[in-house]
């Protein structure tokens, strides 16, 4: 098939080869078209990606916000404003590109003009002013458009985070942070580039317990998280505990992963609480460590709290290692004590 034979050899590189095939081609659909296009923007020759778009019959949005985001990408901003004026339909795809457009050359002034007149946003539309202002240092800015985002319902993501707790991070504004991260809830989820953006909030906003509790809880920990934990550990003063760090970062292979866990949480200057030992727990069951499963419900066992989520996961913790009873023990205490968990739920408190 003409089509597929001609997308193969683009995706082999063979671009100048696609390219004949394409000329050969005695139908040629819009698709194929914006195909081609596409790939010589993505090759930053926009000069045969603006003759080609001139020879098309016929154009889509896909084909006008393909050379938006060559001209952009270019930062030939009067270039991109004028295709983006000249478009006979926009999407909200167009209106993004031009607030990345103007963003990435500093006029964020009017990257917020276009921001405002959008007929409609998306969450990445919003991750992508609030980052602008985030990157050129508008820590203020960000985080108020942050607070404007969650009045009006926009369900934030990962990345919108990321770039919040940078904001928080830059300020020192450990309140903001802690509300961020109540917004958050189930961070374990969203990997470590969330994880690590926690903890170096906590740590450049002064707390550097929580932070390195945090640290703990990181499932799979790369090498830039433990950079940022040491880095922040060594800034705080304590220099023997960013050693420690250093060193367990450097131990080779996978095997001895739980080991590190171990050595970090014994060494950790506060109380662990249910949750780093549930983390723990979870690298025991992995490698089937029932050994030292026994001792970490035996720590977990000993926290007491009136906290539903404690006895939640502690049941967890003994379900997963096949202790039923013991389990169903740790939910009855949640009933002995009138504690249920609640579905979660955000509020927003937003003062001119």
């Amino acid at each position: 098939m003409p089509y597929s034979f001609d997308v193969g050899l683009v995706y082999n590189g063979k671009l100048s080869d696609a390219r004949r095939v394409f000329d050969d081609m005695c139908v040629k659909p819009v698709e194929l078209w914006n195909k081609m296009i596409f790939e010589y923007v993505k090759r930053d020759d926009i000069i045969l990606a603006r003759q080609l778009f001139d020879e098309m019959p016929e154009r889509d949005v896909v084909s006008w916000n393909s050379m938006i985001s060559g001209f952009a990408k270019l930062r030939e901003i009067a270039n991109a404003r004028d295709f983006f004026e000249r478009m006979p339909e926009k999407n909200v795809v167009s209106w993004t590109l031009m607030i990345g457009a103007y963003s990435d050359v500093g006029d964020l002034e009017t990257a917020r003009k276009f921001f405002n007149q959008m007929p409609r946003r998306n969450v990445v539309t919003w991750n992508s002013m609030i980052s602008s202002y985030t990157q050129r240092g508008k820590f203020e800015q960000a985080l108020d458009l942050f607070v404007q985002m969650q009045l009006e319902g926009v369900v934030s993501d990962g990345y919108t985070f990321v770039s919040v707790l940078s904001a928080c991070s830059h300020l020192g504004d450990l309140e903001f942070g802690k509300w961020i991260h109540y917004l958050i809830g189930d961070w374990y989820q969203l990997g470590v580039i969330l994880g690590t953006a926690l903890v170096d909030m906590y740590a450049k906003c002064g707390d550097i317990n929580r932070a390195f509790s945090l640290f703990i809880k990181i499932g799979k920990k790369d090498v830039f998280s433990w950079n940022v934990m040491i880095k922040s550990l060594a800034i705080h003063g304590r220099t023997e505990d960013a050693i420690k760090c250093s060193f367990c970062c450097k131990k080779p292979g996978r095997n001895d992963q739980v080991e590190r866990a171990e050595l970090l949480i014994k060494d950790m200057p506060f109380e662990p609480d249910i949750a780093v030992w549930g983390a723990l727990l979870g690298g025991c069951r992995v490698r089937n460590d029932l050994k030292l499963a026994e001792k970490v419900i035996e720590k977990a066992t000993e926290l007491e709290a009136n906290e539903p989520g404690v006895y939640a996961l502690l049941s967890n913790i003994h379900a997963s290692v096949g202790q039923w009873q013991e389990a169903l023990s740790a939910r009855e205490k949640m009933e002995e004590r009138n504690l249920y968990k609640k579905a979660g739920c955000s509020s927003v408190v937003y003062s001119a």
